[in-house]
């Protein structure tokens, strides 16, 4: 095998190792929040576990993020959503928008975990106040990955188009009527949206997504001083 086929796997490697360890606590997150405003629904339907099988959706979860890993764009995907009964939480729609928004909130604190340990360990660097990594290094393209896998997650799971994690906020501060009833009649058809979604408005969303991680990481690098 040589040095650029290694690569290659090396990088895919970390690309379904990361999606799976950042997507589970995502779930997890969702779960535990949920359960904590009185809703053991994730509890009992034995989502509040560690074992990927659990969480993963083949498409969303492995081969959404690989194919855009291998085409260069920015990474993102999503899992199995963890079953959430709103009539048990505590505090109404405002009480599922905290349980939806817990995920992306998670993905958010791995990003910058990864990227703190990164800087600090000197597996990322600040080249003109943006991140690298450095080629052929396995723990430092690691790191890299570990804060976009994670941002891509966090800004795709915002997006308010039911049944994303954004919706759920978007309702609850949305008024009655309007809004609201657009989003329930959609809400139906479930991740069929969200694909047609990447269907038909895939460039918009790279051009969302490679933006703001942009925006995201250069901030990180502010707040370490580089």
């Amino acid at each position: 095998m040589n040095d650029d086929a290694g690569q290659i796997i090396g990088y895919i490697f970390s690309i379904f190792i990361i999606t799976l360890f950042s997507m589970i606590l995502h779930e997890l997150m969702h779960g535990f929040v949920a359960l904590k405003l009185g809703d053991n629904t994730a509890k009992y339907s034995g989502r509040l576990t560690l074992n990927p099988l659990k969480h993963i959706d083949p498409v969303m979860t492995i081969l959404v993020p690989v194919l855009l890993a291998i085409a260069g764009g920015p990474i993102f995907g999503g899992a199995k959503p963890v079953p959430v009964n709103k009539y048990k939480l505590k505090h109404g729609e405002w009480g599922f928008a905290l349980v939806a928004i817990a995920g992306p909130l998670t993905n958010f604190a791995l990003a910058l975990a990864f990227f703190l340990v990164g800087y600090w360990a000197g597996l990322i660097t600040i080249i003109g106040g943006e991140a690298a990594y450095m080629p052929g290094s396995f723990w430092s393209t690691f790191a890299y990955l570990g804060v976009h896998v994670n941002l891509g997650f966090m800004l795709f799971n915002i997006i308010p188009i039911p049944p994303l994690d954004g919706s759920r906020v978007l309702y609850a501060i949305a008024p009655e009527g309007g809004i609201r009833d657009f989003m329930d009649s959609i809400e139906r058809y479930g991740i069929a949206v969200i694909y047609v979604c990447l269907l038909f408005f895939g460039t918009v969303l790279s051009a969302y997504m490679a933006g703001a991680t942009g925006g995201i990481i250069r901030l990180f690098t502010a707040l370490v001083g580089a």
